[in-house]
């Protein structure tokens, strides 16, 4: 029995994928004990398998075992996609019942065997409350790390009302036009929670709306304070001052230049390309026509032909890409469906290897939910997030994608009720939601 009274967790069997980019080998064993796993390899001796009433014993044979995975770039409290019926206005929707969508979120996203995630902004300070309340066990969900609204300025990327108006509470964003400005609200977010916080260039990354100064400021005030910085930033001249800057990473990244991703490998910051995101686009265009999606497939193809390139180029300068998604932002990026689509194009596009791209989902996410050395690998002293599948992703990535792969999920050392999912939501047809 471990220390808090609950039994010890021994996986045995099976083919162990770790994370660390290691070939796959046969798992003899992997002891839980609490939320922390104890050692992998031989059984220790203070260990009974026979012993029932403190061991509980899980087969993996002809099963793979890896760790949870995490995804640097989820939306939880954005609103989509809407449930049928709901009522609501411009912009998000009600605080109360959008905090209760966000919850319901989370639990789609842990049964989809994703055990933390990166929140990159949403609305008031839902995220904060919905993380808190998983860490206290009044529901069940991945571990949360997570930002507040996006520091934005004109042109940004949701300042999307015109000046007189501003930017409204229910919005995504929060406008602020100077660099005291932005430290004050940065400061505002720090007391309020938050694990990062999180600045937004233009939306399409054709122009720079904010200064290297301005996010030097934020990245001075944020650091003093123990907080990370994030950054919305598809442009060249933007993600190179990010990068100078101080950021700690760096999202999208798409219009970079070989200048531009040389000053991000001399400043050490990583990358989150989320070109899931820029290819469900395409995807959905073909499907339903660039009118109903209203975004530019002209320009989601250039922006998809960059980030190859950057995928490409990063790899070779050594710069660390985690993975993201950027579900929950439209009513087309459905939770618990997407998580893992990232590393496949990791593969298809930027010539990773399976095992490198496995790696990037979950050892170097591990950074994106500030839980480095914690997460990401089967190792005796980390965090007991493991998932077992089915059927071999290193054979084929795509595997991770399909939650009917799944065997079994643990977070924090508790076994997942994979069948306990309650009523699905029914997202929106794509002509409902753009009505």
């Amino acid at each position: 029995m471990s220390a808090n009274g609950k039994k010890t967790i021994v996986i045995s069997n099976g083919t162990l994928i770790d994370g660390s980019g290691h070939p796959p080998v046969r798992n003899e064993s992997i002891v839980i004990q609490g939320n922390r796993i104890k050692c992998t390899g031989s059984l220790p001796g203070d260990v009974r398998l026979e012993d029932r009433d403190n061991v509980e014993v899980i087969d993996a044979a002809g099963q793979w075992i890896m760790p949870g995975l995490i995804d640097a770039h989820t939306h939880l409290s954005y609103g989509n996609p809407k449930v049928p019926g709901e009522a609501r206005g411009r912009g998000t929707t009600r605080p109360e019942f959008n905090t209760l969508r966000a919850a319901r979120n989370a639990q789609q996203v842990l049964r989809s065997g994703v055990t933390s995630i990166s929140v990159p902004g949403g609305t008031w300070f839902t995220d904060v409350a919905v993380r808190d309340a998983i860490k206290l066990g009044l529901i069940e969900g991945p571990r949360v790390y997570c930002a507040s609204r996006m520091i934005v300025t004109y042109g940004s990327i949701e300042d999307e009302e015109p000046s007189w108006v501003g930017t409204p509470e229910h919005s995504i964003g929060v406008l602020c036009n100077s660099a005291a400005d932005m430290v004050t609200e940065a400061r505002r977010q720090c007391k309020h929670g938050v694990d990062f916080v999180k600045l937004a260039d233009s939306r399409s990354g054709e122009i720079q709306t904010l200064a290297k100064e301005e996010i030097a400021a934020v990245v001075g005030e944020a650091h003093r304070r123990n907080v990370k910085v994030a950054i919305h930033s598809r442009g060249s001249a933007s993600t190179r001052a990010a990068a100078e800057a101080g950021v700690d990473w760096i999202m999208h990244t798409d219009m970079a230049t070989e200048a531009d991703l040389e000053a991000v490998a001399k400043a050490g910051v990583r990358i989150v390309p989320t070109a899931t995101f820029v290819e469900r686009v395409l995807e959905v265009g073909r499907e339903v026509g660039q009118e109903q999606i209203q975004i530019s497939l002209e320009r989601m193809k250039k922006n998809m032909d960059g980030l190859v390139n950057v995928l490409e180029r990063a790899r070779a300068m050594g710069i660390k890409v985690m993975c993201g998604t950027d579900c929950g932002n439209y009513s087309w990026m459905p939770y618990g469906k997407m998580h893992a689509k990232e590393p496949e194009i990791l593969v298809r596009y930027g010539g990773y290897t399976p095992l490198e791209a496995i790696s990037a989902c979950t050892k170097e996410n591990a950074f994106a939910v500030g839980l480095e050395n914690q997460v990401g690998v089967l190792e005796a002293g980390k965090l007991a997030d493991v998932i077992i599948l089915k059927k071999n992703p290193v054979a084929d990535i795509r595997v991770l994608q399909d939650s009917s792969n799944l065997a079994l999920v643990i977070k924090d050392g508790k076994k997942v009720k994979l069948d306990d999912q309650g009523s699905e939501e029914t997202p929106l047809t794509f002509e409902e939601a753009v009505a």
